[in-house]
Parts: structure tokens; C-alpha cells; sequence
């Protein structure tokens, strides 16, 4: 029976504590975002959770699903995005500073943690991975829309704008930093091509990745379904099943 605890953790730069739940006991440490404004319970509530239950019963993942900030971030479209990026980056600070030492810790010391989520969470995801390689060495996004400028966005272009949107500041890595990437990261797109793929931006967005990701040289993999697939959980629930498993 999968084992699953419910955990708060100190979260100082959010201003208090945050949750997190663990389903499993062994294997790889997979940190899952959950969608636009989720909670830790989402994974298990939405089904996600029965359809990757043999991995995480066999030992080979265990996951770890933290609660969104994206409330006082990226959906506050009261903001500008420049305020949302900077709050994002408090959220940025929770996890590496907080939910990584608990992983580590929980896990007997293992540094080989992955990302997973979908939609806003696939964005989160991918975005961890590419700004933390050190960390994150896989990543699976699905139905991930990566370009904030298309969130209900205004305000002007500044630093935390441009280094928190990977369709901005991806295509301009070079050097020994790309390097590092390309002997870090692994990620894997997934993307449907049924309802609100398209009017989400995720369908389009996933593409556009997938190909600065492949100008870049950067390990992916693109995985595109049809059209019976929508931005929705049904897909979510298929495609995890299929792609959380193989990270282990």
C-alpha cells in the first residue's frame, strides 16, 4: 500500500509555512508542481496518483507535491509582470532552500531530483530545471505554456521578466553555461492537440520550446497527442502514467 504523509514545512520568503505530500518511500525523488493555483492534495484528488501507484509502490519513484504560489505570482494579473516574476522568485527561494534540503533529507541524501506538472505546473517544472541544472536533472512538462508575456501580462521587460520566461532568456544561453545544460538536463514535452491546447498557448508554446531546446542542442524529448487529448486532467492522468514511471 503507497505510503503518504502530509508535511508543512517553514517557508520564510512566503511568509509563514507551506505543504507538501509525499507518496512513496524509495527510487528517484520526483518534485510535481501542481496546475494554476493547486494544492498537494491535487495529485492524489485528480487521480494521478492511482495511475503511477505501481512505480511508486515498487520503489522506483517517490513523489513529493508542494503547494502553488502562483496566486500572489504569476496569475495575480493585478500586477505587473515584473512583480510577479519577483514574487515568483520567493517562491523560487521555498524551494530551494526548504523543500530540496527536505527531499534530500527524506530520500537518505539522494541529489538526483526530477520535476514534473502540468500546465502552470509544467511551466514551474521545466523553468526549475533550466534555471537550477545543479539541482534538477529531469524534467516532464505537460501541457506547459513557457512565455508569461502571454499571461494576461503587462508592465515592462526587466531582468527578473526576461530570467523567469525560458522563451526569452534560453535562446540566448551560450558558452560554458550551455554546455553545462546539455550535460545536465533531460526534459521531456508533452503537449495534446485536443480543447484548450491551443487557446491556453500550450500547444504553440511546447512546440516553440522544443525547438530552441533542439537549436540549443539541449536533451528533449517532444511528444505531441492528438486531438482527442485536451488541456485537461483525462490527458494528465494518461500521459503520467506513462512518463512519471520512467524517471525512475
Amino acid at each position: 500500500m503507497t505510503r503518504t504523509e502530509y508535511h508543512h514545512l517553514d517557508a520564510p520568503s512566503l511568509g509563514g509555512t507551506a505543504e507538501i505530500a509525499v507518496h512513496g518511500h524509495y527510487g528517484r525523488p520526483v518534485l510535481w508542481f501542481p496546475s494554476e493555483g493547486g494544492a498537494p492534495y491535487d495529485f492524489e484528488a485528480n487521480g494521478i496518483l492511482d495511475v503511477v501507484r505501481p512505480a511508486i509502490d515498487d520503489g522506483r519513484i517517490t513523489v513529493f507535491c508542494v503547494s502553488s504560489f502562483d496566486h500572489d505570482s504569476w496569475s495575480a494579473s493585478w500586477m505587473p509582470l515584473g512583480d510577479r516574476a519577483r514574487n515568483h522568485r520567493r517562491y523560487e527561494d521555498w524551494i530551494i532552500w526548504q523543500v530540496v534540503p527536505f527531499i534530500r533529507d527524506r530520500m537518505g541524501g539522494r541529489d538526483d531530483v526530477a520535476t514534473a506538472g502540468p500546465s502552470m505546473g509544467a511551466f514551474h517544472a521545466v523553468l526549475f530545471a533550466l534555471r537550477h541544472p545543479h539541482v534538477f536533472g529531469r524534467a516532464v512538462g505537460l501541457s506547459g505554456n513557457y512565455d508569461p508575456w502571454t499571461w494576461r501580462a503587462w508592465g515592462e521587460s526587466d531582468d527578473d521578466t526576461y530570467f523567469t520566461s525560458p522563451l526569452q532568456f534560453l535562446p540566448g544561453t551560450h558558452g560554458g553555461h550551455l554546455d553545462y545544460l546539455r550535460s545536465r538536463l533531460a526534459i521531456t514535452l508533452v503537449v495534446g492537440s485536443g480543447m484548450w491546447e491551443d487557446s491556453t498557448g500550450a500547444n504553440g508554446s511546447t512546440r516553440a520550446l522544443a525547438h530552441v531546446l533542439a537549436d540549443k542542442q539541449i536533451p528533449h524529448e517532444l511528444f505531441v497527442w492528438g486531438h482527442e487529448w485536451p488541456h485537461d486532467w483525462p490527458s494528465w492522468r494518461a500521459q503520467s502514467a506513462i512518463y512519471l514511471p520512467a524517471l525512475g
